[in-house]
């Protein structure tokens, strides 16, 4: 494994007409670390994620991911998007969108489409999705088109996962399974794992660090150190109380995933 770290962000900014997403965001994510991404609606989370993809441009600082200048359609990404509905009269099988993650930005048909078949028969299996494979995407579950998400976004074999909230629509069982997927992908294969979540819980077994976005102010490092009264107290500028209750972790006082905006600059702990 390379020592270039799978993602660098230095002083990196984002702005948009109501104010800072993140400012001076500075921090380097190793090659097969797995970190979730934590923060109100609207504090940048998804925005961060289509920084790495190419998507968005930074306002101030720069961003490398894989050692690269971040580019659209790097094929050394997997990326599970948020969830959105699909049009139920769309022509396309569940089969077609997890192949998408490995043709669907070329022309015309693959060299080895007999190999692209088995591998995403291998997905299929993998998320237990073949039972649904053949319908149209549209007329599935919202939680069956994400373990398909899921499938499209591993089927490439990629270095970096991206993923905006890929536990949305699954029960608790399935939440335990994606996870412990993604963990295996992480430590066996070494897959560098950034993961947008509303809830930290079902990632607690998983995640080596914690980035908290805040409206501006940001705090990185690992959950018993970023997840405590003290720093959010600090990064919201008033009282806020985190319980640990049976191996949970309860905040009390602050919605992470709320639209309160926040304005303290953050950083290491």
């Amino acid at each position: 494994m390379s020592d270039t770290p799978a993602i660098t962000l230095d002083q990196a900014s984002l702005r948009f007409d109501h104010g800072p997403l993140w400012d001076g965001l500075s921090l380097a994510v190793p090659q097969g670390e797995f970190l979730a991404v934590l923060g109100p609606n609207g504090s940048g989370k998804t925005s961060l994620l289509r920084v790495l993809l190419g998507l968005q441009r930074l306002n101030a600082g720069r961003a490398r991911v894989l050692g690269h200048l971040p580019h659209r359609g790097n094929q050394a990404i997997g990326y599970v998007p948020q969830q959105r509905a699909f049009d139920p009269d769309l022509p396309l099988r569940g089969r077609d969108l997890v192949r998408f993650g490995l043709d669907g930005n070329r022309w015309g048909f693959m060299r080895n489409a007999r190999g692209a078949e088995r591998d995403v028969e291998e997905m299929l299996a993998l998320l237990d999705a073949r039972a649904f494979a053949d319908s149209p995407v549209g007329r599935l579950s919202g939680g069956e088109q994400q373990r398909l998400r899921v499938a499209q976004a591993l089927i490439g074999r990629p270095q970096l996962l991206l993923c905006d909230e890929p536990l949305l629509s699954l029960d608790l069982n399935y939440q335990q399974t994606i996870v412990q997927l993604f963990s295996e992908w992480n430590r066996r294969r070494g897959v560098t794992v950034i993961f947008v979540t509303h809830d930290v819980n079902p990632l607690l077994t998983a995640i080596d660090r914690v980035l908290l976005l805040a409206g501006g102010p940001w705090a990185v490092g690992g959950v018993d150190d970023v997840l405590t009264s003290e720093t959010l107290t600090h990064l919201y500028r008033r009282p806020v109380e985190v319980e640990r209750i049976k191996g949970r972790v309860v905040v009390l006082g602050a919605e992470l995933g709320g639209h309160e905006p926040l304005h303290m600059h953050g950083g290491t702990v």
